[in-house]
């Protein structure tokens, strides 16, 4: 359980490769502090951190300070937030359909997905329930290992338990989040 952010810093794609001009910051979450010492030791250890073919000398590790979780939050994304479900065409087709945050789905389902991390972590159901909704948003399309993710960047309103939000705040907010797709900061 972790996620983690979109290369902040200027950087432009190449073909294959990723083409850096100056510092790049890569931030990283989880609920699990043993996953997260384990990342930061490899990395003090090798110096460097690779991306696709690229290898990348570390400058350094910080490990900010967790911001103050409310019942009510406003957030601004650091990858997009992807929410999606598998559905079957008329000839038995698998099709996903990835929702919008505008509609009311987008925020059921994370908030379905939140309820059953909380419970992998913590090994107890939870009553309480979040509600996302977007301030300003845009769409973002990614490639992600030939398949193509539609997500949403932007500013949005967070509502919901604190024990929620946590969870929301350390492993991501929807789905996709392994593979880099909402994580967040409060604004």
């Amino acid at each position: 359980m972790f996620t983690f952010s979109r290369l902040l810093g200027r950087h432009r794609r190449e073909g294959d490769n990723l083409i850096f001009e100056g510092d790049i910051t890569l931030y990283l979450s989880s609920p699990i502090e043993r996953f997260i010492k384990e990342i930061a030791n490899t990395i003090v250890k090798r110096g460097f951190f690779k991306i696709g073919s690229s290898e990348l000398s570390v400058a350094g590790l910080k490990f900010p300070e967790e911001p103050k979780i409310s019942r009510e939050m406003k957030i601004k994304t650091l990858s997009p937030i992807t929410v999606y479900s598998t559905l079957f065409t008329q000839n038995g087709r698998k099709k996903t359909y990835y929702y919008t945050p505008y509609e009311e789905e987008f925020s059921r389902l994370i908030n379905e997905n939140l309820k059953k991390k909380f419970y992998l972590l913590n090994k107890r159901e939870i009553k309480s329930s979040m509600n996302v909704t977007p301030i300003k948003v845009r769409e973002c399309i990614v490639m992600y290992k030939n398949t193509v993710v539609r997500g949403w960047y932007g500013v949005f309103s967070i509502k919901g338990s604190i024990s929620l939000m946590r969870v929301a705040y350390e492993t991501g907010l929807g789905t996709k989040n392994p593979e880099g797709f909402g994580m967040f900061e409060v604004i």
